[in-house]
């Protein structure tokens, strides 16, 4: 989560059939990886910068499946002025 107001809820469903289970959830719920934000902070960088990088990182791996260039530039170019990069 981003902030400490964020709130999330999450709806695990479980299906079971016939020795047959299935388990899903609407999300994935987890903090920024300390181990990351250490090794960029031992290198300089703050742990603000260190914050955006991990975030934009992290979305850029969702962005990068959108097809249609146009669409992906704009959402990079969206992502960068909410972090303020």
């Amino acid at each position: 989560m981003l902030s400490d107001e964020a709130e999330v809820d999450a709806k695990p469903e479980l299906e079971i059939y016939a020795d047959d289970v299935k388990c899903s959830h609407g999300c994935t719920v987890g903090k920024l990886d300390d181990s990351a934000m250490f090794y960029m902070q031992t290198r300089g960088i703050s742990v603000n910068m260190a914050r955006k990088l991990l975030i934009q990182a992290f979305a850029g791996e969702i962005i990068e499946k959108v097809s249609h260039e146009n669409i992906k530039s704009k959402i990079y170019e969206r992502l960068e002025q909410i972090l303020e990069i």
